[in-house]
């Protein structure tokens, strides 16, 4: 009995530390044991909560207008659709945020003028960012050695050397799934699918000046982008292809960051959709005119809601002349800041009129990268959310307009979205 026993504490124990190395131990290749085990990613979950962003969550809701006006319906019918949930900036993108963009374009360019690059362990060349850093902005010394980017001596003043605005360009890459999910170009190679561009990064600040005939705005272009009492406030002055490479430098930044640490690579920053961004604007509230509710501009106390021109041209009213903070005001259901007012916003959606009556309603949307050769019609981009220079017909969350996507204007910025999980880390 005795030996028994022992036996079966031999048995157990044996039981237990094999179980334990089971658990415990790493396998370095598939178990071959002819069943079907799986293969897990050897990358590690990265899903981490985006710094500035809200969770939309995924619903259905009515797009288009609320009321019955029969001439708007023509190019906005009332449709039911479904969206499936993703992340979104709580305000528009800043100048500081849309500054560090910049920034760290011109930091690029300069270290690959300068030679500070090195090649990795697979060959590829990347830019040598410890270098990088000590580039010393302003010493003349330096601006010498960046020639080919200063400013010819004809476009200075008092012969201070400047870098060229039009000479800090961004390398856009990307590929074009659209294209690459056709039926009829199935075979095609990999590489007819990929696009390579370069996008001068830095804002027309002549916006301000351009966009009202026979106004002083002289103050906003010289300081607007620049100046750090503006740091807060939305950037303008971006065109659509400028607020689609700030995207894929975001993208890029991320990810870059996540590969260095063995993360998974997730989704990439893009520009909402003309669906999702309606959907967002209203807040959960599916028949509101406004993504506070209905029907008016004012709450009880009489105050405006948002940054808009309010009457017949009272701009200061609603607390702001030209723009405000990006989080002024009281945020809507979802979190977001100014989905009305201050500045519109460029969506990712080409401008149709009749595009309502055709679009699929999960997740709806219709997209065209036109190219510069393309006739003007074909490069109309949706513009939601009214501005601050904007009366109020313009603030409803339904109403569609549109503007060119190499135009740049003082009252339309962005905000980015990302696909990710609901449950992330803080």
């Amino acid at each position: 009995m005795k030996n028994q026993l022992l036996s079966l504490i031999s048995i157990l124990a044996l039981t237990v530390v094999a179980g334990g190395c089971f658990k415990k131990g790493k396998s370095k290749g598939l178990p071959d044991n002819g069943q079907l085990v799986g293969v897990s990613s050897s990358a590690k979950m990265s899903a981490t909560k985006p710094v500035g962003m809200v969770y939309v969550p995924p619903g259905t809701f009515h797009m288009g207008p609320s009321d019955e006006d029969i001439n708007y319906n023509f190019t906005s019918r009332n449709k039911q659709v479904s969206i499936a949930g993703f992340w979104m900036d709580a305000t528009e993108i800043t100048n500081n945020e849309y500054r560090q963009f910049v920034w760290w374009t011109r930091d690029s360019v300069a270290a690959l003028e300068l030679g500070f690059f090195k090649t990795g362990a697979n060959g590829d060349t990347a830019i040598d960012w410890a270098k990088a850093r000590t580039i010393k902005w302003g010493d003349r010394a330096t601006m010498e050695k960046l020639n080919k980017l200063v400013l010819a001596p004809d476009n200075r003043l008092y012969n201070k050397m400047e870098l060229d605005p039009l000479k800090i360009e961004y390398s856009v890459q990307g590929f074009d799934l659209k294209e690459a999910a056709k039926r009829e170009n199935a075979r095609q190679p990999r590489s007819s699918f990929i696009f390579r561009y370069k996008e001068a990064v830095y804002p027309d600040t002549l916006v301000w000046m351009r966009d009202f005939s026979y106004s002083y705005n002289e103050p906003m272009t010289k300081r607007y982008f620049n100046h750090p009492s503006f740091g807060n406030y939305p950037v303008v002055g971006v065109t659509w292809k400028q607020a689609i490479a700030f995207c894929s430098w975001r993208t890029q930044y991320m990810n870059s960051f996540l590969e260095r640490k063995k993360f998974a690579v997730e989704s990439d920053f893009r520009l909402p959709s003309e669906a999702e961004w309606e959907y967002a604007a209203r807040g959960g509230r599916t028949q509101s005119m406004f993504p506070w509710g209905n029907y008016y501009l004012r709450n009880k106390k009489g105050c405006l809601l948002a940054n808009f021109k309010p009457g017949r041209g009272n701009y200061p009213e609603d607390g702001g002349f030209y723009t405000v903070r990006a989080d002024a005001y009281w945020p809507n259901d979802f979190g977001l800041y100014n989905m009305a007012g201050n500045v519109a916003e460029w969506t990712g959606s080409y401008y149709y009129e009749g595009s309502y009556n055709f679009q699929h309603d999960m997740n709806p949307d219709v997209r065209y990268n036109a190219k510069d050769s393309d006739p003007p019609r074909m490069k109309r981009k949706v513009v939601r959310g009214g501005s601050w220079k904007d009366v109020g017909y313009f603030l409803q969350t339904s109403t569609r307009s549109y503007e060119y996507q190499d135009t740049a204007k003082s009252y339309i910025g962005f905000r980015c979205v990302i696909d990710l999980p609901a449950q992330m880390r803080k």
